[in-house]
């Protein structure tokens, strides 16, 4: 059970790792992607370098790679089931991989895109209802990490509402605290009325 417990942590944390913003915009354009706006790796940033496109394919990717270790704990891990533990520590170790990525000597992006994929695979109706609330918000106030914040603060809550495990809900929670420690500078930002829109 503990062999199996840190094999999903590494395995989910390496493919966190995976630095899917810094690798697409140092391919395209030989550029580092933390010497330019934020530092962040996210979509966001590459949005600025790479344009719109680019800023849904790299959003696209890291869901993707949220949902992916989760998904794996899912279906072949077998230690702790009955409390769903296993997906839990996948989807966290694969937030902090990509925030503090092994590969980047511990840098990363914000986490977001990340995180709605790990929460989308955990319940996919949970997941489904904060990327709609993220679009809404940030189509109408032109602020990503608003819509970010306020999108992963009601996701614990909407665990709750569907019943799921008491870890589950405990991920969310721990994971928005997590994700909006991350958006302090820009919340910062937000209070003063400097955040960049998205135009």
């Amino acid at each position: 059970m503990i062999l199996e417990l840190i094999l999903v942590v590494v395995i989910a944390y390496l493919i966190g790792s995976i630095p899917t913003g810094y690798i697409i915009v140092k391919l395209f354009t030989g550029q580092d992607i933390r010497t330019i706006g934020s530092g962040s790796t996210g979509a966001t940033n590459v949005k600025r370098v790479m344009g719109k496109k680019w800023f849904f394919i790299v959003m696209i990717l890291d869901a993707i790679k949220g949902a992916l270790p989760v998904v794996l704990a899912k279906l072949f891990a077998t230690a702790f089931a009955g409390i769903g533990l296993l997906p839990v520590l996948a989807a966290v170790a694969v937030i902090i991989g990509h925030s503090k990525s092994i590969f980047l000597k511990f840098t990363g992006g914000k986490s977001v895109a990340s995180g709605v994929g790990t929460i989308l695979a955990l319940n996919w109706q949970v997941g489904l209802i904060i990327a709609v609330v993220w679009a809404v918000i940030t189509y109408f106030s032109k602020y990503v990490s608003l819509g970010s914040i306020i999108a992963l603060f009601i996701s614990p809550f909407l665990m709750w509402f569907f019943h799921e495990p008491a870890a589950y809900i405990c991920y969310c929670a721990l994971g928005a605290v997590y994700i909006i420690y991350l958006h302090r500078e820009n919340i910062g930002r937000l209070i003063r009325g400097e955040e960049n829109k998205v135009r």
